[in-house]
This record gives structure tokens, C-alpha cells and sequence, in this order.
């Protein structure tokens, strides 16, 4: 395969998963070649397919028709290692891919390899025994016939979420297999909203053709094989499309996929809107023709920006967030044994079903008077009630945890408790008196933590007796949902405190990263920026419509004022207060924030809640600026503000390097993978280079040629 010496050249310290074949007896003298997938690593170490893979298990597959051609074998079949059938390509070779045409090169040796298990001249299987996503999940769909361990816990085809589309034969097979609906699901919905797919669904869409417990799997999938090629089992597909759906239901559903993601995510991922080209063409096109599409776009995706900020992205979530910079050792963290959370409003009762949920210790609330407390336990109760309706704890899970929770308005009940975290009105005074009042009744060695989201925590800890125990936890909403917690170390906290707080954060199920205290910490440093120019430019005459267009490019989930009606207009003018308080030379103020906030609302919206656009009182509030901006002159003097921003914090060591704060916005505020953060991005865009004369990376992250 000289085509693929590029390929060749570019893996020689790839882990390779190497293709191990057996024969087994079948009934009336047949015999099926088994392939097993197998890396020599246990199942920490999934396997993947690089290229020296893909090209092992080419020659493998081509020794196996070579047997059938010869009456030797009647089938093959492929699996995986235990628990692992394989978990998709080797993206650290996949990132090394130096141009478009050894990117190609790729697409084209995955369409080789894993297309040849449709023309064996005799049945193929694969027993899906395990974890299969993405080129792991196509190695199914290239065969004739799939089964599916029931247990198996994750089934997927991620690419989208990568900057890829599924380009060994994904796009153009699950369709027309599952039919587009149910494809577009796999393939474009579940990968943006981070789900996979468990065995028992992946049976149920018709991806695999047959189910059983783990217990026997792979024996009962030799059996059903053995039934599949005696004529005994009749294999019955319910899901493929037929003439009706690629005449009728087809285009439609790739039109409202279509205005789905343009409302969802704008129109900056490109990987999404490949993908739905390909699928759209798989309607009435053949293999040949739709691998061949799948190559081009492929070659495309990899060699451009959004896969190279993708794949830095994924490092960063991957490895990381799982050792954060500056965490001390874990040895020094103290046992957490009960949690007290001071508040019983709705972030209060949120921390406090987060703690017993994960921790299982016991968790005591407490407010001003027992009706505040009994609500607050109340709404605990009910959302246990509500997991436990999902089916996603057991009965006795749910009773084990209301148990753990009580109320009280003796703070008295806080005496034993490790961890005691402030869930109160975003106040100084406030704040600093009910630590004050607690850290009466607590031991010397329980942590104090408190979820400011902009003040400073060493103030916060300016009346306790020992400010070396305070920590900054800064949730982010919804609590249950939202990946990151940002840990802020004052100047007094020491290292015992900021282990325990990072060890927490791991036992939340949280990534952490590690802060200095300065206003805003990271997310909310950075976001006020944006939100900060935005209203500036209302303020200063330049229309909504413009200011939203002029953040487009950056690919965000939502526009600034979607933003500010989400977090809330008093708690954005809070935030914007904040900031120009303690850099007024950077951060605008905004009265008119201020009395959009007693409006309420910006967007005028329907009765379902659809925005229909911007409310003439919110036009009215801000009408009367002089000096409007066109969309490109915001983007750019937003652009050039965050790159200075970004710049200041890491001179300041607001966090150890760009990294961090990509990590945060991703984790923290939703920036997508496509767009790497915002280090990179800036980069790219030239803004780095305009502020400072330099890059926040070296060299910048970019794409391929």
C-alpha cells in the first residue's frame, strides 16, 4: 500500500491495535474466522485505529476473503478486547495530519480497510462486546450483520463534536440503515449535546441486528451468527428507510435539522453542516459515491482550523483538567465526612443535593427562620423525588438520601462539620457576617467555602479568626450540569484548605481550576468584557441587531443580550458594576443595563417564549447614542479588548497559562470545541499580534495546508 507511506511515516510510535484471528467451529462443518481487536493495554487504554492499525487489519481482512474464496471459512466476524471494541481513531495521529492530501490519504485508508468487510464474498459480523465510537462504531456498520452486548455503555459517533464528520462510512451507511431521522440524531444531535448511545439503544434504532446479556455474549453471537448463515434466523430491519422517506420524509428532515442548528449554534461550526450535506446525499447516491464525498469533506475538516482547535480542546477536557496546575498534593486534603450549606434558597438546595449525592454524607442546610429551612428541604426532596421518577437512582438510593439531609436554624448543628459552603446574597457584609456567625460554632480545621462569583474572597474573610481556612467555590449554573468549579486561592489560604477544595471539586464529579483572587476570576472576567461592549455600543448608538451580528464570528452558543436575560439583567449590571469598579479604565458601567433590568426583559417574545425580537421599550431605554459602530468595528475592538484582557490575567498569573482560561470558558461558559476557547481564536484572528506583538500559542493553532 504505497498510497499510504505518508501515513506510514507519520505513525511510528503508535499504540497499535493489532487484529488477532481464530477460527471457530460452526454447525454442519463451517467454520467463522473471528478478528479480535487487541492493543496489549488494559481497558484503561482503549483501542483506537491509527493508520499502522488500519493497515494491519486491511491485510488481515484481505487474508480472510482470500480463505473464503477458497471454501476455507463461511464468515468473519470482528470484536474487541473485554469491554472494548474500539474507541475511534488515534486523534493524536489524526492531529499530526500535516496537509490535505495526507488527510485524504486517511479518509480513503478507512473506506480500504473497513469497506472491505462488505465484500468478503461471504457474511460479515461484528459482536459490538464494548465501548465502540465513532471509526469503532463504523467497523459495525461496513459489515453485513452487528450484534450488541446489552451492558455495552457507550455507543457513538462524536465526530461533529471534533470538527470531523464520520468519514469511514458513517455518513453515508447509518442513514441508510436507520433511516435520516434517526441518523441525524446519532450523527449530529447527540454529539452536540455530549450523549451516547447505551447497547440496548443502539438495538432499538436497528444499528445493531441482534442483543444479548454479557453473561454469554459472545458465544450467543456466534450461535445467532451460525443461525444468520444456516437460514434459521431471519434478520428483519424496521428502521430502513424506505421509497416513501427518500421521496417524502427525507429533504424535509434535513431542512429542519438544518434550521435546528443555525438557531441552536449560528452558522461558524462547519463540521455539523457537512455533515448534513453528506447525509442529505446519501438519499439517492451509491457506496462508491458517498465514500468518495465522505474522503473530500473529511480532507477538508482536518486540514482546516476548527479540527486543529477541536482536537486542543479535547486535550484540554481529556488530560488537562484531570491535574490541574498549581494543585497541591492530595495528601493534604482532609476528609470531608458532613457538609453544612448556609442559604436554603434555590443555589442552596442545589449545592446541598449535589454534596449528598456525590459525597453520600451527611448534609445539614440552614436559614434565617425553619419556613425558609422546611422549603429548602422540600425542593431537595423533590428533586430526589425526580431522579428517582427517571429511574436514574433506585428507591432505596432515594430514601438513603433524603435521610442524609436535615435542616435547622441552630448553627450549633454545623459543630462537626468539615465543609461548610455560603450559598447567600452576592453581598460583602452579608457574606462576611454569616461566616463570622458559623465559624463560631465550627472546628479549627473545617474549610470554609464561599460561591462568589465577583467579590473578593480575602474580604469575605476579613472578620474570621482564621481567613488560612476560606477558600473561593465558584459553581456555575445549573450546578448539577455545568462541568467547572472554579477554586480561588486568597492570599491567606493555605495548602491543606486548597487541597481539600480540589479534592472535593474531583469528588463532585467536578474539573477545577485553580484562580487567583481578582474580580470575576476567569469566566466572569471575560464574559463582563464581552457584555461590557456590548452595552457600551447600545449605549453609544449602535443598534441590537448590530452588536449581535458582530459576535457571530466568535461562534458563541448564545448573542450578549440572550446572555444577560439568562444570567439575569440585575445580576449582569451587578457584574458590570463589579468590573468598573476595579478596572475603570477597561470595564464600562451601564445605566441603561440598570433600567433594562427593572424592565425586565430586551427580546419581546411570543407565547411559547420565542423571541421575536427586540422590545421597543428596550429600544426606547437606550435610544439617544451618537456614535453607532458598524458590526466588523465591534468585532474587532471586542476582539483586540479580550486579547488584552487575556494578556493582563496571565501577566498577573490570574491562572497558570492560556490553557487555563480556554479550559474555563469551555467548561464554564460553553465555548465550543470548534473554537478551541478563546486563546486560539485570537490568535488566528490577528488580535493577539495587534495588542501585544505576540501569540498566546507557539506556534498558533492552526490548520493544516
Amino acid at each position: 500500500m504505497a498510497q499510504f507511506d505518508d501515513l506510514r511515516a507519520l505513525s511510528q510510535d503508535e499504540v497499535v491495535t493489532h487484529s488477532l484471528v481464530r477460527d471457530i467451529p460452526l454447525s454442519g462443518g463451517k467454520t467463522l474466522a473471528l478478528i479480535t481487536l487487541d492493543n496489549d493495554r488494559d481497558h484503561t487504554r482503549p483501542s483506537t485505529l491509527g493508520p499502522l492499525t488500519l493497515l494491519e487489519l486491511g491485510e488481515t481482512i484481505a487474508a480472510q476473503r482470500a480463505r473464503a474464496a477458497s471454501g476455507e471459512i463461511a464468515a468473519v466476524a470482528v470484536t474487541g478486547k473485554p469491554f472494548i471494541l474500539a474507541a475511534g481513531a488515534d486523534l493524536s495521529k489524526v492531529g499530526d495530519i500535516p496537509d490535505r492530501a495526507t488527510a485524504k490519504q486517511l479518509a480513503q485508508l478507512g473506506h480500504q480497510t473497513l469497506g472491505a468487510l462488505g465484500d468478503l464474498g461471504v457474511p460479515s459480523f461484528v459482536f459490538i462486546n464494548g465501548l465502540a465510537l465513532g471509526g469503532g462504531l463504523e467497523i459495525g456498520l461496513n459489515a453485513d450483520y452487528r450484534t450488541v452486548d446489552r451492558n455495552v455503555a457507550a455507543i457513538a459517533l462524536p465526530e461533529v463534536s471534533l470538527g470531523m464528520i464520520p468519514g469511514w462510512g458513517g455518513a453515508w451507511l447509518l442513514p441508510n440503515l436507520i433511516g435520516v431521522e434517526n441518523a441525524l440524531k446519532v450523527i449530529v444531535e447527540n454529539p452536540l449535546k455530549n450523549r451516547t448511545l447505551k447497547g440496548q439503544d443502539a438495538f432499538d434504532l436497528g444499528i445493531a441486528d441482534a442483543i444479548f446479556d454479557s453473561v454469554s455474549f459472545l458465544e450467543d453471537s456466534i450461535a445467532w451468527a451460525d443461525g444468520v448463515l444456516s437460514g434459521e434466523v431471519k434478520v428483519k430491519r424496521p428502521n430502513e428507510p424506505g421509497k416513501i422517506e427518500r421521496a417524502v420524509k427525507w429533504d424535509v428532515a434535513i431542512g429542519i435539522a438544518r434550521k435546528s442548528l443555525e438557531s441552536k449554534i449560528g452558522t461558524v461550526a462547519q463540521s455539523p453542516y457537512a455533515a448534513l450535506d453528506l447525509i442529505k446525499a446519501a438519499r439517492n447516491t451509491d457506496k462508491a459515491t458517498g465514500f468518495a464525498a465522505e474522503d473530500e469533506a473529511l480532507a477538508d475538516l482536518v486540514s482546516g482550523d476548527q479540527f486543529q482547535a477541536s482536537i486542543y480542546a479535547f486535550n484540554l477536557v481529556q488530560k488537562r483538567a484531570k491535574r490541574p496546575a498549581g494543585a497541591p498534593d492530595k495528601a493534604l486534603a482532609r476528609p470531608v465526612t458532613k457538609v453544612g450549606v448556609i442559604g436554603a434558597g434555590l443555589m442552596a438546595s442545589q449545592f446541598a443535593l449535589l454534596f449528598v449525592r456525590r459525597l453520600k454524607v451527611p448534609v445539614v442546610i440552614t436559614d434565617l427562620d425553619q419556613a425558609r429551612v422546611d422549603k429548602g428541604l422540600e425542593c431537595i426532596h423533590n428533586e430526589i423525588d425526580t431522579l428517582l421518577g427517571k429511574k436514574r437512582i433506585s428507591p432505596d438510593e432515594a430514601n438513603r438520601l433524603k435521610a442524609l439531609v436535615t435542616g435547622t436554624t441552630d448553627k450549633a448543628d454545623f459543630a462537626d462539620c468539615d465543609w461548610v459552603i455560603e450559598a447567600v446574597f452576592e453581598e460583602l457584609g452579608v457574606k462576611q457576617q454569616v461566616f463570622a456567625d458559623v465559624e463560631k460554632y465550627i472546628s479549627e480545621t473545617a474549610v470554609l467555602a464561599t460561591n462568589t462569583s465577583s467579590l473578593s474572597v480575602e474580604q469575605i474573610g476579613a472578620k474570621l479568626a482564621h481567613p488560612e481556612r476560606l477558600v473561593g467555590f465558584h459553581f456555575f449554573n445549573p450546578v448539577a450540569v455545568m462541568p467547572l468549579v472554579e477554586v480561588v486561592k486568597a492570599p491567606s489560604t493555605d495548602d491543606a484548605t486548597l487541597s481539600t477544595a480540589m479534592v472535593t471539586a474531583a469528588r463532585l464529579y467536578k474539573n477545577a481550576v485553580i484562580t487567583t483572587d481578582t474580580p470575576g476570576f476567569v469566566v466572569n472576567r471575560i464574559l463582563a468584557k464581552v457584555l461590557g461592549e456590548a452595552m457600551h455600543a447600545v449605549d453609544t448608538g449602535t443598534p441590537f441587531e448590530v452588536v449581535e451580528e458582530s459576535t457571530k464570528p466568535f461562534g458563541l452558543p448564545m448573542t450578549p443580550f440572550q446572555l444577560l436575560e439568562l444570567v439575569g439583567l440585575k445580576v449582569g449590571a451587578h457584574v458590570l458594576d463589579t468590573h468598573h469598579a476595579a478596572f475603570p479604565e477597561r470595564f464600562f458601567e451601564s445605566q441603561n443595563l440598570h433600567k433594562l433590568a427593572e424592565l425586565g426583559h430586551i427580546f419581546e417574545r411570543d407565547t411559547k417564549g420565542k423571541v421575536k425580537g427586540i422590545d421597543k421599550k428596550a429600544r426606547d431605554i437606550v435610544a439617544g447614542g451618537t456614535t453607532p459602530m458598524t458590526a466588523v468595528e465591534l468585532q474587532t475592538r471586542i476582539e483586540d479588548g479580550l486579547a488584552d484582557e487575556i494578556h493582563r490575567m496571565l501577566e498577573s498569573n490570574v491562572v497558570a497559562a492560556p490553557e487555563d482560561i480556554d479550559l474555563c470558558l469551555i467548561l464554564g461558559a460553553g465555548y465550543p470545541f470548534q473554537m478551541g476557547g478563546v486563546t486560539p481564536y485570537l490568535d488566528r484572528v490577528g488580535a493577539s499580534e495587534r495588542v501585544f506583538d505576540d501569540t498566546f500559542h507557539h506556534p498558533p493553532i492552526r490548520g493544516a495546508k
